[in-house]
């Protein structure tokens, strides 16, 4: 609730009534002062967006200037063509201190670790939580969809004091949170940035028809484990790593690979035969290698072992995929 009052507070400033909103949200105005009272992602998410639109601010009274509605909608376009996650979040850093210069974004990476953090250049009074706390959940979650992964975090980090509705926090970040910090911080693994932008345009379209989502409620889904695995695979497909290997060289124990692996809908072999079928069409498409070497350098033991594979994916054999994607002399 103290959220909710945060809105409220919004449209005092700018000298309107919240009482629309809360209806449509199905809010008793009665109950925003009062602690101790929760409500629904989907209550949050419909009282924000009415908000929004209403004020005409997608910041909903943060900071000195509106950000008319439509903002973050133009920052996320402009992050869309990254080549990967770590540059659109540059991107959006860079572009966010077009909208305000009220605090400044900025993603740093050192080591194995990615922090994005946020430094206020002014005061933002009794919204300040409400901001700070938002920012970071509009981040995480805008990260998240881009690279269509949920992406975990080590650490956040808020430079005020554990509020009485601290617990809460649990369910808006997946990682320690930490209160009375210097600044405003998000840690995570670096790795995530190198992952591709997942998404197009007509993707962008359907999610900003119901953008909210993306703040207020965890998107669950990781891909990171089946990139790394899959990675590791194609760097030397002839050597068709054990799943011992693997797993030592990505630092787990072999059962928490496999495990990691059926969390995100894959299994080892069907990446092993992913990682040879891709290998094995390269060759034959673009090389003149006899078949035996080709069976040798995707991964497989013998040319028979790999002839019975191939008809499996392709329903023909190495030799006749081969006749079939040149063309006649």
């Amino acid at each position: 609730m103290a959220f909710v009052r945060a809105i409220a507070r919004a449209y005092q400033h700018r000298g309107l009534s919240a009482d629309r909103a809360l209806q449509l949200a199905q809010i008793d105005p009665l109950a925003v002062e009062k602690d101790g009272i929760g409500i629904t992602a989907l209550q949050f998410e419909t009282l924000s967006d009415a908000a929004m639109q209403e004020l005409d601010d997608e910041a909903l009274g943060w900071f000195s200037r509106r950000l008319p509605w439509g903002s973050y909608g133009m920052l996320a376009r402009a992050s869309l063509t990254s080549p990967n996650l770590g540059v659109a979040l540059k991107r959006w850093c860079r572009h966010h201190g077009l909208l305000t210069d009220d605090l400044a974004l900025s993603l740093q990476v050192q080591g194995e670790t990615a922090t994005v953090e946020i430094i206020e250049h002014t005061g933002l009074g009794e919204l300040r939580e409400f901001c700070l706390v938002s920012m970071l959940r509009n981040m995480h979650g805008l990260s998240s969809w881009f690279v269509d992964s949920s992406l975990p975090l080590f650490k956040v980090s808020f430079p005020f004091e554990a509020p009485a509705h601290a617990d809460v926090y649990a369910l808006l970040f997946p990682g320690d949170v930490q209160f009375g910090a210097p600044v405003t911080r998000m840690q995570f693994d670096a790795r995530y940035l190198a992952l591709p932008i997942a998404r197009d345009e007509a993707a962008l379209q359907r999610m900003l028809q119901r953008a909210l989502p993306l703040t207020v409620r965890p998107y669950r889904r990781d891909r990171l484990m089946v990139q790394r695995v899959r990675q590791l695979l194609a760097a030397d497909p002839s050597a068709m790593h054990s799943a011992d290997s693997l797993s030592a060289k990505l630092h787990l124990s072999l059962r928490t690979l496999h495990r990691q692996l059926k969390d995100e809908g894959a299994s080892l072999q069907a990446l092993k035969d992913e990682v040879r079928r891709e290998r094995s069409l390269t060759l034959l498409h673009r090389s003149n290698r006899p078949i035996k070497q080709i069976a040798q350098l995707a991964g497989f033991s013998n040319d028979k072992s790999f002839i019975r594979a191939f008809r499996t994916w392709m329903g023909m054999s190495p030799a006749e995929y081969r006749k079939s994607t040149r063309p006649p002399t």
